[in-house]
């Protein structure tokens, strides 16, 4: 049904319509990349999950000086009491050796000044006996050494890649967070700026019925429009609720701590170079490095194994205090300086089976870069193709958008003139809508899109 209106609701609608319009595009100020740079800042300081693979990494280096200090003497202090019975003993032949010269210078001298004596026994086992010492041990030739601290430096290189890679990954979740939550406070916005349009609609609509001019049906059709509206506002307050507890966690801050919106975001669409971003992203991504530090760590693994054939030598010098007494005197004292010499010269299968096991592993080290290589170029592949198709949505709806704006500005001049009825006005607001609504989708997809084509091609300095 047709109407006309007086120029208070002409004004009311541009007024309305003025208000959508602000709430979706604000006016410029403080800038998003500032903003969301110190958000992600705060990020690698906080999140927790962080903390731990920063935690890995400060172990692995403690380990790698664990093994560094295995080239150095080690110095101790040793202590022993220790109360002996029985056990083996030595015999002294004492009498055997001199009796038999007693007797001939007894017959000599014709006396007996020279009597018999009995062989000696003595306990190998003292009764009581102590022995303190500090003893100083200098490894020599020890590859075991040399390759476990080469594999440790390598495992340092691993976690720190490990650190490294969850790092670029977090930055890319806070980026796409944070873009879901001001895609959120868009459509919150234009969800409040609508339900402001729709109440002055059935104000409008009572009034005008209450005048005669439109009939109950059109009454209770704006009503209907504006109930139907509270459910689609209720689901946009929940998704708005749930961005910013989510964007929260990741920073490691209260779940409803406010988060600051800028009053500009520029999107500029650019198409990447594919194939360059892809040989980029071979070269820097950090799970590839990981796997390189694996595979030299493998090789030292072998080299280990092999080398598990040679000797080991090392020397010991001793020195300390004997006696059954404890007495510290020069009278007491001993040095023992000693150079030691184990080698190992059969066990079974053993080694041989070491190494194979050894090799096994670096060969599952290799398929499994093989197949990361393809991974990461199939990631790329998928973000890139995601990037072009956002970028075309991006530009469709934008198009979209200014022609629904022209269509209800016609659409609003011809309601005015009753020349429109009712319904193909409320047709016309809800392309607007719908196309507002689509814009900031699609504004903000290409957002979160891009941030994940940073993390797959490592373009996004995370140091």
């Amino acid at each position: 049904m047709c109407c006309c209106m007086d120029w208070k609701t002409n004004k009311r609608i541009k007024v309305l319509f003025g208000i959508i319009w602000l709430g979706v595009f604000p006016l410029q100020g403080q800038q998003a990349d500032t903003l969301l740079n110190r958000y992600i800042n705060i990020g690698l300081q906080n999140n927790l999950a962080l903390q731990q693979k920063n935690a890995d990494y400060k172990k692995s280096l403690k380990a790698l000086d664990e093994a560094r200090s295995w080239f150095f003497p080690a110095l101790s202090f040793n202590a022993r009491y220790s109360l002996a019975e029985g056990g083996r003993t030595i015999e002294f032949p004492v009498g055997d050796m001199l009796n038999p010269v007693y007797n001939t210078l007894n017959y000599l001298t014709n006396t007996h000044l020279f009597p018999n004596i009995e062989n000696q026994t003595f306990n190998f086992l003292r009764p009581h006996e102590h022995e303190t010492k500090v003893e100083l041990v200098q490894p020599l030739f020890n590859p075991d050494i040399l390759y476990n601290y080469k594999i440790r430096k390598e495992l340092t290189g691993y976690w720190e890649a490990n650190r490294n890679a969850y790092r670029r990954a977090l930055i890319s979740d806070i980026k796409k967070a944070y873009y879901t939550y001001l895609k959120m406070v868009r459509i919150d916005e234009l969800v409040k700026s609508t339900r402001t349009l729709l109440e002055a609609n059935v104000r409008l609509n009572e009034k005008l019925f209450r005048n005669q001019k439109i009939t109950i049906d059109v009454v209770y059709r704006s009503r209907s429009e504006l109930s139907r509206f509270e459910q689609n506002a209720a689901e946009a307050g929940k998704n708005l609720q749930a961005a910013k507890a989510y964007f929260n966690f990741l920073l490691n801050r209260p779940l409803n701590r406010d988060i600051i919106v800028p009053d500009t975001l520029s999107v500029v669409a650019v198409i990447p170079d594919r194939e360059q971003d892809k040989q980029l992203a071979l070269r820097k991504r950090e799970e590839i490095n990981q796997l390189d530090y694996g595979l030299r760590s493998a090789d030292y693994q072998i080299k280990l194994q092999k080398n598990d054939r040679l000797p080991v030598v090392f020397a010991a010098v001793d020195y300390g205090f004997q006696g059954e007494k404890y007495i510290f005197d020069k009278t007491h004292d001993f040095t023992l300086a000693s150079f030691v010499l184990r080698w190992d010269l059969f066990q079974g299968m053993q080694k041989k089976a070491k190494i194979s096991e050894s090799r096994i592993e670096k060969d599952k080290l290799e398929a499994r870069k093989t197949e990361l290589k393809q991974q990461i170029c199939l990631q790329v592949d998928n973000a890139w193709n995601g990037l072009i198709a956002a970028q075309k949505a991006m530009k469709a709806a934008d198009e979209e958008e200014k022609a629904a704006n022209k269509a209800f500005r016609v659409m609003s001049k011809k309601y005015e003139q009753g020349m429109a009825n009712y319904l193909e006005f409320l047709d016309s607001r809800t392309n607007m809508t719908e196309a507002k609504l689509r814009k900031i989708i699609a504004r903000y997809d290409y957002l979160i899109i891009y941030a994940e084509y940073e993390r797959v091609t490592a373009t996004y300095l995370t140091k």
